[in-house]
């Protein structure tokens, strides 16, 4: 059996339980010193507690377990603490405490969010205005390229965040990332030229493509355990209520066509408040912990959360740094047979996330909806923002109570069923009267499936499965699979409904969601009530 030492509310717990998932809800720890600062990283060693100051002496132990949520449940004998500890200190209060302290950081980081959203959907508005004003309205080519290349550049700087984020810290790169964000804006806002416009739009996509992996990436990281799941998936909420922002910011366009320069000029403003947010920010204490920066790790700490909880989190680093005293890893790491099973498990999930149909159903929408009776443009677009922003609310509020993997299964069940109801409603001559109706009805259910668990779950679940070591590589590997299939589906998807026809297109979208299903079932860890740590040491063993 494992000997093995947690610190509960009351000081020490000794717990002969020998299961492998580690110590199940423990509670908060008192002023007890396990490791000493200057003590390092261990060394590898097998004896990580060397002494407890509450009058014992040395402390052998086998395995250190996380001291976050967990399942089973372990036998305590309490040892009581030094006077002083957490005892007089409500958990619930803590909890609340250090939730509430951490929500104006991951505000900041949410504006990287908000400007992928809205450079992904302001183009859509402004398109057959600017084509004019550049006097391209004939050449649907350069039209295309304006559109795409936004989604090369977002190829780019997805695979290049993650490195800029092991090398400079998270804070950092997001300030660096404004950088592009604001002068891709200024050159779309100014241009005169194609030549310009497609460089502004290069430059722009390489910045949302940093900040999608970069915005959850952060936000996993300094997020409190219990509301990590309801946090994280804020990232896909504001992603979609950027693509509203977008739709409403076209509205003045039929009244004053010169508007577009505008709507891309709008965004210069969350790109340089991003910049100035984050100099105020604190870096996540894991990577600086990684870094070796133990003392920044503990300021970090204490201003997100309170100094109440730095011994606890800084307990958990240490008990997650004795198996992994490892430098971060590169990019050929992540291939290796030691990680591949679990990067393979994040790649897989952006490319179901595509291949299920995401872009075709939002493409379509517009020609369902006329096919209705809904002929305006901007109230079929709205209905569709409005039901993903509607869905993501109701994930952000299940994700810590359902779990992340449950809802994955919900949402591409969902999924599956409503892109059959798509295909029937458009070959089935019996629904031939009602083709409208349902194809609506399948349309809303689709992007509310969608928004419950296959668009905030992957972005979510990927920092949380990584290792720490491999973290910010692994979620840019996993977004450049979500930005090249991005590519590829929306280049070659017209040319596949022209042979095969959109109902049979739709068929294959539904299969792809029940294969997804499977995959999931086989595959994906629940991560749901669980530190980083914890599910670092439970995926390495």
């Amino acid at each position: 059996m494992q000997s093995v030492v947690a610190v509960s509310k009351g000081g020490l717990a000794i717990s002969t339980s020998s299961t492998a998932t580690g110590i199940r809800n423990p509670r908060r720890i008192g002023r007890v010193s396990l490791m000493s600062e200057r003590q390092g990283f261990c060394s590898g060693a097998r004896k990580v507690v060397s002494e407890l100051n509450l009058g014992l002496g040395p402390v052998e132990m086998a395995n250190v377990q996380g001291i976050f949520r967990s399942r089973d449940r372990a036998r305590y004998i309490p040892v009581h603490a030094s006077s002083g500890d957490l005892e007089d200190v409500p958990s619930s209060k803590l909890e609340k405490k250090s939730s509430a302290s951490v929500l104006p950081y991951v505000a900041v980081a949410c504006l990287g969010a908000i400007l992928f959203g809205y450079h992904l959907g302001v183009v859509n508005g402004a398109l057959e205005y600017l084509a004019k004003d550049l006097g391209i309205a004939e050449n649907t080519v350069l039209q295309g390229w304006i559109v795409s290349t936004s989604l090369a550049g977002a190829t780019v700087g997805s695979f290049t965040g993650g490195a800029l984020a092991d090398k400079f810290g998270r804070t950092k790169t997001f300030i660096l990332d404004s950088i592009p964000l604001a002068i891709g804006t200024f050159l779309s806002a100014t241009s005169q030229d194609v030549r310009t416009m497609i460089i502004g739009r290069l430059l722009a996509g390489v910045g949302i493509g940093i900040s999608s992996a970069l915005v959850p990436l952060y936000i996993s990281e300094i997020s409190p355990t219990e509301i990590r799941g309801a946090l994280g998936s804020i990232n896909q909420l504001f992603i979609c209520i950027g693509i509203l922002v977008a739709l409403v910011a076209g509205l003045p366009l039929a009244g004053n066509p010169a508007w577009w320069r505008s709507m891309f000029g709008i965004a210069v403003i969350p790109s340089i408040l991003l910049a100035l947010g984050m100099l105020f920010s604190p870096e996540s204490p894991r990577w600086l912990f990684q870094q070796g920066k133990i003392t920044e790790a503990e300021t970090a700490i204490k201003r997100l959360y309170g100094k109440e909880k730095v011994a606890e989190i800084m307990l958990e680093l240490k008990a997650g740094s004795v198996s992994s005293t490892e430098p971060d890893a590169n990019w050929l790491d992540l291939f290796s047979k030691r990680y591949w099973k679990v990067v393979s498990v994040g790649a897989a999930l952006f490319l179901f996330q595509q291949l299920a149909g995401i872009n075709a159903v939002v493409y379509y929408s517009t020609s369902v909806f006329r096919k209705a009776g809904i002929t305006s443009d901007v109230a079929a677009s709205a209905l569709v923002g409005a039901a993903n922003v509607f869905g993501t609310a109701i994930a952000s509020s299940l994700m810590d109570k359902k779990g992340r993997k449950s809802l994955l299964v919900t949402s591409f069940t969902g999924m599956a069923a409503s892109m059959l109801l798509l295909s029937l409603s458009a070959s089935w001559k019996a629904l031939a009267p009602y083709a409208g109706t349902l194809a609506v009805a399948g349309t809303v259910l689709y992007v509310l499936s969608f928004s419950l668990g296959a668009g905030p779950v992957p972005a979510l679940l990927l920092p949380e499965i990584f290792a720490s070591r491999i973290r910010a590589k692994a979620v840019s590997l996993s977004l450049g699979m979500h930005w090249v299939s991005n590519f590829v589906i929306g280049l070659y998807f017209l040319s596949v409904v022209n042979k095969f026809g959109i109902s049979a297109v739709y068929l294959g979208f539904s299969s792809v969601c029940v294969l997804a299903v499977l995959y999931i079932l086989g595959n994906v860890v629940e991560t749901k009530g669980r530190s980083l740590e914890e599910i670092e040491r439970a995926l390495s063993s």
